[in-house]
């Protein structure tokens, strides 16, 4: 079943978290009220679609972009935030197909596991190119290594520092590891526990310092700080092994 379109709203399908098909219904009366004919489509997308993180994100797809539009929703933060919707990603239709091969896993992100609230749904049909999406997760997993050296030295050896950082790398982590899969040929989307357990069949080994990350309570110990960090080096050979 389909909670009931409304006010230029799609109808949003069943199978989501609690209460966030009004959620988005009501998000996308806001956005739809406040661009009109501009909007081209509106998606939210991500694990948060299904309450983990709680937080949902979005994209607003327009056909040209009107910072005054920007500005009216931006000023609609606080009940955005109530909704637990973030403030939208904002595309044109040329800026998808020109950025797939600049950001492939953010697209990949937004193509697996998206709700189309408004308009139409500009992600279903993109093509992303293998070889753009290994340099991008080459990219970032080194990326996040760099993060974890400076974070181990900024924390000071304070745990609860520690945890928000593995905590808030283990979600790119999570987005990264998925595109890991993706060049496997895993298409479908993955809940993060799924993710992980499926990638490490790649390294040959559990990944339980990425499992740890994701949790409520994250990397709450040195030694978790010390596993994630093992995983991401793990990944990251693998990924350089790809090229070889």
């Amino acid at each position: 079943m389909t909670a009931n379109a409304s006010a230029g709203v799609n109808a949003i399908p069943d199978g989501l978290a609690s209460g966030m098909r009004l959620k988005l219904t009501q998000y996308g009366e806001i956005v739809v009220g406040l661009t009109g004919d501009n909007l081209a489509g509106l998606s939210a997308y991500g694990d948060g679609l299904d309450g983990t993180p709680p937080v949902v994100a979005s994209v607003l797809v327009v056909r040209s972009v009107d910072l005054r539009q920007l500005r009216l929703i931006a000023e609609r933060g606080p009940t955005l935030g109530n909704l637990g919707i973030t403030a939208p990603v904002v595309m044109t239709p040329g800026y998808i197909e020109q950025s797939l091969d600049t950001f492939p896993l953010e697209m990949m992100e937004i193509h697996q596991r998206n709700v189309c609230v408004a308009g139409d749904d500009h992600f279903a049909a993109i093509e992303i190119q293998n070889e753009h999406l290994r340099l991008q997760c080459e990219r970032e997993l080194k990326r996040i290594l760099i993060r974890l050296r400076q974070g181990a030295l900024a924390a000071g050896g304070r745990e609860d520092v520690l945890a928000e950082i593995g905590a808030d790398i283990g979600l790119h982590l999570v987005r990264t590891i998925r595109g890991l899969l993706w060049l496997r040929n895993e298409r479908s989307f993955l809940p993060m526990e799924q993710a992980i357990s499926a990638a490490s069949s790649l390294v040959g080994g559990p990944l339980s310092g990425a499992s740890r990350a994701i949790q409520p309570s994250g990397a709450s110990e040195w030694k978790d700080f010390e596993t994630l960090y093992g995983d991401v080096e793990r990944l990251a050979s693998y990924v350089d092994q790809m090229n070889d």
